[in-house]
């Protein structure tokens, strides 16, 4: 039987922070972390040894874009994930949950499950809790999620209810259609931001004891301090001894806050998508690379960095790039970003182990934002 361990290393004296370490079959995962989001079995423009290079540790990939293409069988057929995509260190693959209640009136949510057309071709298919725990226990990643319902924001207390029971009720059948031990398969505490309906759902979901737990529904939209408010009140019911996994979160004082109110994983898009757009991340805050007033500018996007694209390159470089829609432009603009949040979440866990987390988050607010 294969073990899935976390070990908790350090609490911070003063927050809720923590570092932990949390044992898979492809490696330890040292939190907190963030982990870069490779939709198709790629973190988009960027190699595994790019991504090991900038200090990945884990990957996230989707469930429902690899069963739409291409598809969980052919995966299973080439050894799996890891080898498909040629990556040796741990995956995380979501439940497909999200993407599939944003596909909005293209589905139609039912008991078994729900109802969806696909965004490539208007294909009809059907997700139930079953099926999804057959796509992610092919795919094999180290950390699969349970099929849960993801409410919007804002959304009405009846609908937030009907919605965290399905999603206990869809947990349980996940956890009796999981097949593989060396798989972690995390459960997902929902209820939008009704501080009884998530109590409610903190027990149920970890009543379950998943060996992890997610924190659903969040970062959907609601201001940052209503999220907050919720993990002020959420992590503290959720148990010491396993990871705690705040969804679809990466913006930097987002990761920064979630980490004080005990967060131990973190992934979002936002950092590659921006990339793309031709907006970096710096210890000042964003800066949009792509404006005019950096055309002359020859110095690296950020001063205080040690990536890759900063030892080489200049903003007007990068900036010449973008505007001509050169590859390499959106390449070394996305190692920049994930260089940047990996480092952050480095810097963190050496403040918890230090004592001095919450200097590290003054001296962080010193800076950020001042762009």
């Amino acid at each position: 039987m294969v073990s899935f361990k976390f070990e908790l290393i350090k609490e911070d004296k003063k927050t809720k922070a923590r570092v932990g370490r949390f044992h898979t079959p492809h490696g330890i995962i040292e939190t907190p972390i963030f982990m870069p989001v490779g939709t198709q079995a790629n973190v988009k423009s960027l190699s595994p040894e790019e991504l090991k290079e900038i200090g990945a540790q884990i990957i996230l990939s989707n469930t429902y874009h690899l069963y739409l293409r291409p598809g969980h069988i052919l995966v299973e057929e080439a050894g799996g994930l890891h080898k498909f995509m040629n990556w040796d260190r741990p995956i995380l693959t979501d439940s497909g949950g999200f993407q599939v209640f944003s596909l909005g009136d293209l589905r139609t949510v039912k008991e078994d499950g729900v109802e969806f057309r696909s965004h490539i071709d208007g294909s009809k298919h059907f997700f139930s809790p079953e099926k999804v725990m057959e796509i992610e226990n092919a795919l094999g990643a180290d950390i699969i999620m349970a099929f849960d319902e993801c409410v919007p924001y804002p959304c009405d207390y009846e609908y937030a209810l009907s919605a965290l029971r399905r999603t206990t009720r869809w947990a349980e059948r996940c956890k009796a259609a999981h097949k593989r031990e060396d798989q972690a398969l995390f459960g997902i505490i929902q209820g939008s931001t009704f501080r009884d309906l998530r109590e409610q759902s903190a027990r149920e979901i970890t009543a379950l004891d998943f060996p992890g737990y997610a924190i659903g529904g969040l970062s959907v939209g609601e201001p940052a301090e209503i999220m907050y408010e919720v993990l002020d009140y959420l992590t503290p019911l959720m148990p010491k001894d396993k990871p705690r996994y705040l969804m679809g979160v990466g913006a930097p004082d987002n990761v920064v806050e979630g980490v004080m109110r005990g967060v131990d994983m973190f992934d979002c898009v936002l950092p590659t998508r921006i990339a793309r757009n031709g907006t970096v991340l710096t210890k000042k805050g964003k800066l949009v690379i792509r404006n005019a007033t950096y055309a002359r500018d020859f110095g690296p996007l950020d001063e205080e960095c040690g990536c890759y694209t900063c030892r080489n390159y200049s903003r007007a470089y990068i900036r010449h790039l973008l505007k001509a829609n050169e590859i390499l432009g959106l390449r070394l603009t996305t190692i920049h970003n994930l260089h940047f949040l990996l480092t952050l979440v480095k810097e963190i866990r050496e403040a918890i182990l230090e004592d001095r987390f919450l200097e590290f988050r003054e001296e962080f607010y010193e800076h950020y934002g001042k762009i």
